[in-house]
């Protein structure tokens, strides 16, 4: 199978650790464990968060004073390196000697008029306590929400539109190189008012997983994993009646409630492969990414027909 697994931000680093050159690597290398027994059955492309690694180099970037503070986009391109490198490099110590790889900057559109421009949503950067998040307000303009007890900054979150990559990323999966790509949602990117066929990149984190989803339609996968630090969907989180929901349809998922800042963009991109693919989507943890492949464990989005067949088979 062609499998696009999405590696939440957890896989690179967990809350409350240091941001620090080491833990990120600590944390690829657990990843790189768990990919590499699927990887040695089926053809694998990964796509990954960089929320953390975003927010901290625009505290680096706003820390020099001498130099304009570098814009999301750019920003976003340089995680997109950083973090393909530590994948490629701590997968390639587990796979065989003779498993190509590649990571792909990926540019993908969104329309600057996408009114998530003016609703700042996405959250990126470490947690602050309520004065440093004042203070940091009022001497760059940044905007705040709530992230549990504490705060973090926010910023829009505009819909993917189109992978400019995404031929390339194809020809090298056709040539059975593991890619790593689309990382972090990829790289915003709109069309320049006045200027003719001319990109720019805009200030903003396109949403992780609605971006992985795009791209897994766009590579033909037979299944798209979003890898996480929860063992799957659950209903009624964080309460005595907590439940985990196995296997489910797009129709179910979409008439349950979820966080918009949580889980909801996981259960949407879901939704939106099986709703276009009529192939299997599935939500879990890290750890349980063999069985998930084999849908024993985590949560599994699938078309009502197979759904319905799977129940009598069970």
């Amino acid at each position: 199978m062609r499998i696009l697994v999405a590696l939440g931000g957890n896989a690179l680093l967990r809350r409350g650790e240091p941001m620090t050159a080491d833990a990120q690597r600590a944390n690829v290398r657990t990843a790189a464990h768990a990919l590499a027994p699927v990887a040695a059955h089926h053809q694998l492309v990964v796509s990954h968060g960089n929320g953390p690694q975003v927010g901290l180099l625009a505290l680096q970037a706003a820390a020099y004073a001498d130099v304009e503070p570098y814009p999301l986009d750019v920003l976003g391109a340089q995680t997109e390196g950083m973090i393909g490198y530590l994948i490629e490099q701590e997968l390639g110590n587990v796979l065989p000697p003779d498993q190509p790889f590649a990571t792909l900057l990926t540019m993908v559109e969104v329309d600057a008029a996408d009114p998530a421009f003016q609703r700042p949503t996405k959250f990126v950067g470490p947690l602050y306590d309520d004065d440093q998040a004042a203070g940091l307000a009022a001497d760059r303009g940044w905007s705040f929400r709530r992230d549990g007890d504490r705060l973090r900054r926010v910023v829009p979150s505009p819909e993917p539109k189109r992978i400019f990559e995404i031929r390339p990323i194809r020809w090298l999966l056709d040539r059975g190189v593991l890619v790593v790509c689309a990382g972090g949602g990829g790289i915003p990117t709109t069309w320049l008012p006045g200027r003719r066929q001319a990109l720019g990149g805009v200030e903003a984190v396109i949403d992780k997983d609605l971006a992985s989803e795009l791209l897994a339609r766009e590579v033909g996968a037979d299944l798209f994993v979003m890898a996480t630090d929860v063992p799957g969907v659950f209903l009624d989180w964080g309460t005595p009646e907590q439940r985990q929901l196995d296997h489910v349809t797009p129709e179910e998922l979409r008439s349950l409630p979820f966080a918009a800042g949580s889980m909801g963009p996981k259960v949407d991109a879901a939704a939106r492969f099986v709703e276009a693919t009529g192939r299997r989507a599935s939500i879990g943890a890290l750890a349980d990414l063999e069985r998930i492949v084999a849908g024993t464990a985590g949560t599994t989005v699938e078309p009502a027909a197979e759904r319905a067949l799977a129940k009598e088979e069970r």
